[in-house]
């Protein structure tokens, strides 16, 4: 008997560090700059990882808007099932918790329960965004365009497997043209 609950505790155990360390090996370095104010304003979700929040949504913006105090009211915004279907969007705000790296942010949309939301690449312009977390499980490539740049997409796209991410994965978000 005991050396059953040795196993299965041993088990557990195991499991417990392999779920909890994320041994994928992404490369979750974010950007050296990032100037709050130039990333204000409306953003285009070109792609995604599947994730529960968003799920069966399309058309999906995300506008930020820099509050006096520093922090971004952020606003999440998408279509159901289609692009006629009903629209939805969730208000939430975001900070920089750390001024010595810029490139990392939170985000919450539930009470104080805050997020990562780090800024892996970004256009020296601002044209477009590469957005993931400390984990594998979040990936987002934002634009200023319902529609972005072949050439562009194609360099966010190696950097993002370049990272360790698997872009086999990613959902691609139809947009309403503007």
């Amino acid at each position: 008997m005991k050396k059953i609950v040795y196993a299965v505790s041993s088990m557990l155990l195991c499991s417990f560090f392999l779920f909890s360390c994320d041994s994928e090996n992404i490369n979750t370095s974010t950007v050296e700059e990032l100037d709050l104010n130039r990333y204000a304003g409306k953003w285009y979700e070109i792609a995604r990882f599947d994730h529960s929040f968003e799920r069966n949504l399309t058309g999906c913006t995300a506008m930020y808007t820099l509050n006096g105090d520093g922090t971004i009211k952020v606003i999440n915004a998408g279509y159901k099932n289609s692009l006629d279907g009903k629209y939805q969007e969730t208000e939430g705000k975001a900070r920089r918790p750390n001024d010595a790296e810029p490139g990392k942010l939170e985000v919450a949309f539930f009470l104080n329960f805050y997020a990562d939301y780090y800024v892996l690449e970004l256009a020296d312009d601002y044209r477009y965004s590469l957005v993931g977390s400390k984990k594998s499980k979040y990936l987002w490539i934002l634009s200023r365009t319902p529609q972005m740049d072949a050439k562009d997409l194609d360099f966010v796209l190696k950097s993002a497997e370049n990272r360790g991410y698997d872009t086999n994965k990613l959902i691609w978000v139809e947009q309403k043209e503007e």
